[in-house]
C-alpha cells in the first residue's frame, strides 16, 4: 500500500487571499489511484517551517507532494526549505537553467535562475515546467492549472491499489446506530466505515460509507450493515 502526504505552501492560503484548490483535488486523485493520503499540512513561506514539514511527512509517507513556492520571487523558498529538510545543499541545475534561458528568450533575467537552484539530487520529470523529485519529495507548482498538469505527468509512477466503496443512506440518528457501526468496524477491521450526518437535508439523514481494498470483506460488511439497519439496497 503506497502512502502519500501533501504540504500546501503559501502565505496567501493561510491569510485567506486565495483558497487552496490543490489539497482537496489531490486527495480525490490519490484515492482514485489507490494511494492513501495520510496527512495534509498548510504552512507559510518560511524555510524552517517547510524543512520541519518535509522531515515530518517523509517520516510518515512513501511520497510527499508540495504545492507552491517554486517561482523567481523572494517569497518562493520551497526549494530551499525542501533541501534543508532533506539535509542536502542547493545546487544550480544546468539543464534547468538552460531550459529557462531558452524559454524566456529576450525576457530572460538573472532572477529567473532562482528556479534552477534545486536541492542536490533532484531529478527532473517531464517537459516545460518539469516535475522536481528529490528523495521522494515531489515538488509541484502552486497554480492549480499547472499543479494538476504536472501531477498527471508524475501519476504513472505511483503504485496503488484502488479502494472500492459502498454507501448506505439511513434515516436514523447517529446516536442510535453508533453501536452497530462500532460492531461492524470491530468485525471487519480491514473495512473503513464512516458516518456523515446531513442535517441540512429534508428529511435529515446519515450517509454511511463502507470502503475497502478487500472486495469480499467489503460486501460482507455492507450487507450486514444493511440488514442491521433495516435499509434496502
Amino acid at each position: 500500500m503506497t502512502t502519500a502526504a501533501a504540504i500546501i505552501i503559501g502565505n496567501e492560503i493561510l491569510t485567506g487571499k486565495y483558497r487552496d484548490e490543490n489539497g482537496p483535488w489531490l486527495a480525490v486523485e490519490l484515492r482514485r489511484l489507490g494511494v492513501d493520503l495520510v496527512r495534509i499540512l498548510t504552512i507559510p513561506d518560511e524555510v524552517d517551517v517547510i524543512a520541519d514539514a518535509v522531515r515530518e511527512c517523509t517520516g510518515l509517507a512513501d511520497c510527499v507532494f508540495t504545492s507552491g513556492g517554486v517561482g523567481p520571487t523572494h517569497d518562493d523558498v520551497t526549494f530551499e526549505g525542501v533541501a534543508k529538510g532533506l539535509g542536502v545543499p542547493i545546487v544550480r541545475n544546468r539543464g534547468m537553467a538552460q531550459a529557462i534561458r531558452d524559454k524566456m528568450g529576450d525576457d530572460f533575467t538573472d532572477d529567473a535562475l532562482r528556479m534552477a537552484d534545486l536541492p542536490e539530487g533532484t531529478v527532473l520529470h517531464g517537459s516545460g515546467i518539469p516535475v522536481f523529485v528529490c528523495q521522494g519529495v515531489v515538488i509541484l507548482p502552486g497554480v492549480p492549472r499547472y499543479f494538476k498538469a504536472k501531477f498527471a505527468e508524475y501519476a504513472p509512477m505511483l503504485e496503488g491499489v484502488p479502494v472500492q466503496s459502498r454507501s448506505i443512506r439511513c434515516a436514523a440518528r447517529e446516536t442510535t446506530i453508533a453501536s452497530t457501526l462500532r460492531a461492524a468496524a470491530e468485525r471487519w477491521p480491514q473495512v473503513d466505515i464512516g458516518s456523515y450526518p446531513r442535517f441540512e437535508a429534508t428529511p435529515p439523514h446519515v450517509i454511511i460509507t463502507v470502503d475497502s481494498r478487500d472486495p469480499s470483506s467489503l460486501e460482507q460488511a455492507h450487507q450486514w450493515l444493511q440488514a442491521q439497519l433495516g435499509v434496502e439496497s
